[in-house]
């Protein structure tokens, strides 16, 4: 099965449901079949199987197309994230080499900034506006005949080329094939919790891998609202008005909408399951969220680009029952879903006994084919097949997975180390902190330094001592930050995830004031 057949199996099942509402706009299963057929019909005019076309375009119903319609051609859609510079779209796109850009207007401009450092692409599809040195988006799908395609892909060539966040180094291409998606998008509906009809809002960046759950929301035939972009106010007014009953958020997404004056203003009783990932939910966060929604199931999971989704899961039952009985599961990303096998090793490859934190090892068909162009990054990322994912993570001896962190932001201070999540954590629970990230910074006495990045709640006051006071008591002594960084924002990805190297690379510029206690 491949990805593009997706909306042609929802048509013949629910063919005037709507598949993407969009503000005003509405595609049904039918529409959407259709517009898919005939994008991948245009596409073989002008390109050939194998060449990727790459998108660069806030969320929108073209983009919905652009997921299946260009592999159902036989090619290879590359996700641009479209909130980086010029100079990172460059690289990105030389690496990738697309032959088609399907462009929203919005980010003509920069595209035109770097339009002679892109040969490859040949022609560019605008979303929108007319513009003469473009062809339109709309006119050029008209040109293909709403059949399927004459030519079918295989399940092993590239459907979906992620670039993965580069929060640690240049972005390295994630080769996901028809077979990795498809696995990672039933591996989830094996194990996710819906109702029989369902309204699925879609809330994080279509470029995202996060983006899987859209396929599968339509393999299902239920309705999805769409959201161009996450906007508190913009959220509660589509949970009112379409009445969504299911929705999925990144941690910092549930945070703001906890600390929005309007939310109590809105309907959201329809509102019955709300998924969170993307990046680590602080435990003192959820807490809050389920007070202020007790008639909301939640549940998450593990997964990164690299899986085509998620390989974990913990339900709503789970959570139930961590919380009513104050268990320490909360802080879990559940159990292994059945599709995938996840290990946690040692240095030498040995699977680590219950509550040793180990690597994050995964095998199975979700798992991508290799990185792309980079093969000396893909034969360091495997080993006998399987990968290697950079997590630190714990079982317990029930055999739920913890994620301790990234082994890449471990701080090693005087021979200890030091995971920055464990001291998030704590950091959380202080009623005046609203958001924080905790890094290494160098230090001459004990190589590395824990410093806390912390922004404030709108009105309160806060010292540096009073924060490694509040710690003192709660981690131990050298996990304790010895200086505190005082932000008004937070540098974050799309996703949500905290740009730890931007910080670190801020402070050792002293842009970032290091205040001591």
């Amino acid at each position: 099965m491949l990805l593009s057949d997706i909306p042609m199996l929802a048509a013949h099942r629910a063919p005037d449901v709507e598949a993407i509402r969009y503000g005003d706009r509405v595609l049904t299963y039918v529409e959407l079949r259709d517009r898919c057929w005939r994008l991948s019909n245009a596409l073989t005019r002008v390109a050939q199987p194998g060449d990727r076309v790459a998108i660069l375009a806030e969320n929108c119903p073209e983009y919905a197309e652009c997921y299946y319609g260009i592999p159902g051609a036989g090619m290879a859609l590359t996700l641009l994230n479209y909130r980086l510079t010029p100079r990172e779209l460059t690289f990105i796109i030389g690496n990738s080499a697309p032959r088609v850009l399907v462009v929203e207007s919005k980010y003509l401009a920069s595209i035109r900034q770097i339009r002679e450092q892109i040969p490859s692409v040949e022609l560019v599809l605008l979303i929108g506006d007319h513009a003469d040195d473009c062809t339109s988006y709309d006119a050029f799908v008209a040109t293909g005949e709403p059949e399927a395609p004459t030519r079918r892909a295989s399940e092993d060539d590239l459907c979906w080329l992620l670039y993965t966040s580069g929060t640690t180094g240049l972005p390295k291409g994630a080769m996901l094939t028809h077979r990795n998606l498809m696995a990672a998008i039933l591996n989830s509906m094996t194990t996710w919790e819906v109702a029989p009809y369902e309204v699925c809002m879609f809330t994080f960046p279509q470029f995202h891998v996060a983006g899987y759950v859209m396929p599968m929301h339509h393999l299902r035939g239920f309705k999805v609202v769409l959201l161009k972009n996450f906007d508190p106010g913009s959220l509660l007014r589509n949970v009112e008005q379409h009445r969504v009953t299911n929705t999925a958020m990144a941690p910092t997404m549930i945070a703001m909408l906890l600390e929005d004056p309007n939310t109590d203003a809105y309907d959201i009783s329809s509102l019955r399951r709300i998924g969170y990932g993307a990046s680590a939910m602080p435990a003192e966060v959820l807490r809050k969220a389920r007070r202020k929604w007790p008639g909301v199931g939640f549940s998450t999971g593990f997964g990164m680009t690299e899986l085509a989704g998620n390989v974990m899961v913990m339900g709503s039952a789970d959570h139930d029952r961590a919380a009513d009985q104050g268990l320490e599961l909360l802080r879990s990303v559940g159990k292994q879903m059945p599709l995938a096998r996840v290990r946690v090793v040692d240095e030498a490859g040995n699977n680590v006994p219950p509550n040793m934190p180990g690597e994050l090892i995964i095998k199975g068909d979700q798992v991508l084919s290799g990185y792309w162009r980079n093969p000396e990054a893909t034969a360091a990322a495997f080993t006998d097949g399987w990968f290697h994912s950079g997590d630190v993570g714990r079982w317990d001896e029930d055999g739920y997975l913890y994620i301790v962190d990234r082994m890449k932001d471990m701080i090693l201070t005087g021979g200890e180390n030091v995971y920055p999540r464990e001291v998030e954590e704590v950091l959380y629970e202080h009623p005046a902190i609203v958001e924080a990230a905790v890094i290494g910074a160098p230090d001459e006495t004990w190589g590395e330094t824990v410093v806390a990045v912390i922004r404030v709640r709108d009105g309160e006051i806060l010292s540096a001592a009073a924060v490694i006071d509040h710690c003192r008591d709660r981690i131990a002594g050298y996990k304790k930050p010895r200086r505190v960084v005082f932000i008004d924002v937070l540098p974050k990805n799309a996703s949500g995830k905290v740009l730890k190297r931007e910080l670190r690379d801020r402070i050792a510029a002293g842009e970032l004031e290091l205040v001591a206690p």
